[in-house]
């Protein structure tokens, strides 16, 4: 097919749009304001189609997961042994008056006995039997079960073969009553402790299930199942045995226990009298012979006589003690000791007696003479002799007297020791021998009554063992259980639909809660009913749209956009396909503005985005371009004086351009004649200018206002782009100046809440927003299967 070389074919295309156009009587697409809030099944339906392969792929990762959990488990056996329960013979459930149960009805007894097979005490007692604790099939399980789950998977399909052990089996050993090991002492919670990991491992695979007949009608029985599962038949039956025997040795246990109690406790009294009875012979002997016990009469005792000789002896001891003591005390008194030894010395006598001579001599002599005369000299100093000699004298008298009085004090203070000395062990051995008197004849007591106990334990002894043979047990095996030989479980086709049906609502929530999340627009029907506004077109995005090289010396072209240096703008209807998707979106999109309104198509177009990114520009240059390819005139101002792009897409000046226009007084000639022409698209264009420190305040002027006036008088169709409404004020302002507001949202990356802030912005001013164009859509995506397979046939179709 020969490509055109014309850019546009304008005759023909202003040719088809001279036709007067009817316009729409309501472009609301009956949009329920209600709508936002309301959610239908479709909606649902359209979230699992969105995130199809998100579905799967958790369904497909359940179901393997499932299969390689079922087929890592191996095969387990299950053992079944049976047992009858019958009733008591005991006269505590029936009354003589008024029966209280049934010969064949006590729902409590049959219940209590379904809870004792399962309860821990008797299945310590299993364990302990079966020595489970060193037993490794009971942990790992037979040979035949460790299999790789390879080997599993294959089987589950049919096409593995039955596994063979390696050895060949033992023969099935049933454990005897006699050999059930003893119960755990209920003080023994360490063993009890220990036991647990194995009693829990018993229980995850015992079931203890009524027998219950059912031929016609329903009927009860008095027989109990014991199953019990396992990876090894051999454990699985040796188990199930040793429950059902244990079950019935314990139940014989119970119902003896009394008797037995007492017999035990008999014969432990018993023995304990027997050996107290032996311990007190010896003891009576070895306490005789220890405390030197001849006789018990009290006529040959001569311990109390010694007594009283001594109590007797002690006593004028004291008394002489006491006399001793008073002297001693009566000497020590000042001039006492010197008048005692002056009553008691002749020699003393004589010296006093000389004294009183001489000092009579003395008194004479004076008489005649005086006391310097010789003679007196000579007696005064036979006196001083006399005197000296006398005071010696009864100094040493009085001295030998206190320590005589002293002397004798002593010794009389030693009598009284030594004799209170021997009395009081004379009085203790006394205390002694009565003490050990007394305790001989307790211990001859206490044998004495021991002999009279344990003639009457023996006895009962004897009767209790009598009413111990009569007891009989009405707890009995019915069956054994046979080590099965094909596995029950685990039933792992269950299991992997089971998996599958989960992971199916699984993966269906998973994208129902990423569709709640997601908080942008993504299709027309969102965009009505979020935003209830018309979706005027749908752009495809340009990675999912064909574009081909159709416009003559498209090359320079490029290289006049910026592509020369690798910057090329290719989403512009100048550089695409005019047949592609894309090019088709445009259309629609001109189309829809063109009958926007009613009675004229709208003069002045602003074209504006919440953000930036959302292809505003692009979306407002190739709606130029589209509508100057109707033989329009058609300008594009270049509002978006923060970051203007249309110099760089038109390779036009930014020495000139809107903020010179705004920022002066210029005339209508002056605003025209800044606008420049675009060869390439056919488009007039007035840059931005000069980028100014106040474009706000620019925009918002009356010279604005006269610039539009001026432009929609000289052209069919203004297009301006302004920067993002919800980032500046711009956009705003100039909405308020144009006959309707195009907002372009980007498809899948638009948050709602920022769109709806943005439409609410827009009325707040009382602007005219025609409606949404929803852009950079992926036509691959669900929600534009039909734009997909229509544009994509139809292209396909102008290619053939």
């Amino acid at each position: 097919m020969k490509t055109s070389r014309e850019l546009v074919k304008r005759d023909t295309e202003v040719s088809s749009l001279d036709a007067p156009i009817d316009p729409p009587q309501s472009y609301n697409y009956g949009v329920d304001p209600n709508a936002e809030n309301e959610v239908h099944l479709l909606d649902y339906w359209r979230a699992i189609r969105k995130r199809l392969w998100l579905v799967l792929g958790i369904i497909a990762l359940v179901t393997m997961l499932a299969v390689v959990y079922v087929a890592r488990k191996p095969d387990f056996y299950e053992a079944q042994a049976r047992v009858q329960v019958d009733l008591e013979d005991s006269g505590a459930l029936v009354n003589s008056a008024r029966p209280l149960y049934g010969p064949t009805d006590d729902p409590i007894y049959f219940n209590t006995q379904l809870q004792i097979l399962v309860s821990p005490g008797l299945l310590r007692r299993v364990v302990r039997t079966l020595d489970l604790e060193h037993n490794p099939d009971f942990f790992k399980g037979s040979a035949a079960q460790r299999l790789t789950t390879w080997q599993r998977m294959k089987r589950m399909v049919g096409l593995g073969s039955e596994p063979q052990d390696a050895g060949p089996k033992s023969p099935d050993e049933l454990p005897l009553t006699n050999s059930v090991a003893q119960a755990t002492a209920r003080e023994d919670l360490n063993e009890a402790k220990r036991l647990a990991p194995y009693v829990g491992m018993i229980l995850n695979g015992l079931k203890v299930e009524p027998v219950k007949e059912s031929r016609g009608y329903y009927k009860e029985t008095r027989l109990i199942d014991v199953k019990y599962s396992h990876t090894d038949p051999q454990v699985a039956s040796k188990v199930v045995n040793a429950i059902a025997d244990t079950y019935v040795f314990s139940n014989l246990e119970k119902k003896t226990e009394t008797n037995s109690t007492t017999g035990g406790f008999l014969q432990r009294r018993i023995a304990e009298l027997q050996q107290q009875i032996r311990t007190g012979e010896e003891r009576l002997v070895n306490y005789a012979r220890n405390n030197q016990i001849i006789s018990l009469d009290p006529n040959q005792n001569t311990v109390v006589e010694r007594l009283a000789g001594l109590n007797r002896q002690l006593l004028e001891a004291e008394s002489e003690r006491k006399s001793a003591e008073a002297a001693y005390n009566a000497a020590k008194a000042p001039g006492a000791a010197t008048a005692l030894a002056d009553a008691d010395a002749k020699q003393v006598m004589e010296i006093e007696t000389k004294l009183v001579d001489l000092r009579q001599k003395r008194a004479l002599l004076l008489v005649e003479a005086t006391e310097e005369a010789p003679e007196v000299k000579d007696v005064d100093q036979q006196i001083g002799e006399l005197d000296r000699l006398h005071k010696d004298l009864l100094s040493r008298k009085s001295a030998t007297l206190l320590t005589n009085l002293h002397t004798r004090y002593q010794g009389a203070i030693e009598r009284e020791q030594s004799l209170r000395k021997s009395f009081d062990q004379q009085r203790a051995q006394t205390l002694s021998q009565n003490e050990a008197a007394i305790n001989y004849r307790i211990i001859q007591q206490e044998i004495e009554t021991n002999r009279t106990l344990l003639n009457g334990l023996l006895q009962g002894a004897k009767e209790n063992d009598v009413v111990l043979a009569g007891k009989p047990n009405n707890i009995s095996i019915v069956d054994y259980g046979l080590a099965p030989d094909t596995p029950v479980g685990p039933n792992r086709g269950r299991t992997v639909v089971l998996a599958f049906l989960l992971s199916i609502g699984l993966g269906v929530g998973m994208a129902l809660f990423l569709e709640y999340l997601d908080d942008t627009v993504h299709s027309t029907q969102e965009v009505e009913r979020v935003l209830h506004l018309p979706a005027l077109a749908v752009i495809p995005s340009v990675a999912g749209s064909t574009r081909r090289p159709v416009l003559p010396g498209i090359n320079a072209l490029q290289k006049q956009n910026g592509n020369g240096n690798g910057h090329g703008h290719n989403e512009l209807l100048m550089n695409i396909d005019l047949r592609s998707p894309l090019a088709e979106s445009y259309r629609h999109l001109r189309t829809s503005v063109l009958l926007s309104t009613a009675g004229r198509p709208p003069k002045s177009l602003l074209v504006t985005s919440s953000l930036p990114g959302e292809g505003k520009t692009t979306t407002a240059v190739n709606t130029a371009i589209s509508l100057a390819q109707t033989g329009a005139s058609v300008v594009i101002i270049d509002a978006d004086m923060r970051r203007p792009r249309l110099q760089s897409i038109f390779d036009v000046s930014m020495g000139h351009g809107l903020s010179s226009v705004l920022s002066t007084e210029a005339s209508e000639s002056e605003m025209l004649a800044m606008v420049t022409t675009d060869e390439a698209s056919g488009l007039d264009v007035l840059s931005s200018g000069p980028i100014p420190p106040n474009p706000a305040e620019l925009l918002g002027s009356d010279q604005m206002r006269r610039l539009m006036a001026t432009l929609q008088a000289r052209y069919t169709h203004v297009i301006v782009d302004s920067p993002p409404i919800s980032s500046f004020t711009d956009g705003v302002l100039i909405s308020t100046m144009v006959d309707g507001v195009l907002l372009v949202v980007h498809g899948g990356k638009s948050s709602r809440h920022i769109v709806r802030r943005s439409k609410q912005l827009l009325n707040d001013v009382g602007a005219k927003v025609l409606g949404v164009v929803l852009n950079n859509v992926n036509l691959q995506s669900h929600d534009y299967y039909y734009y997909q397979s229509y544009y994509g046939r139809k292209y396909y179709e102008k290619e053939a």
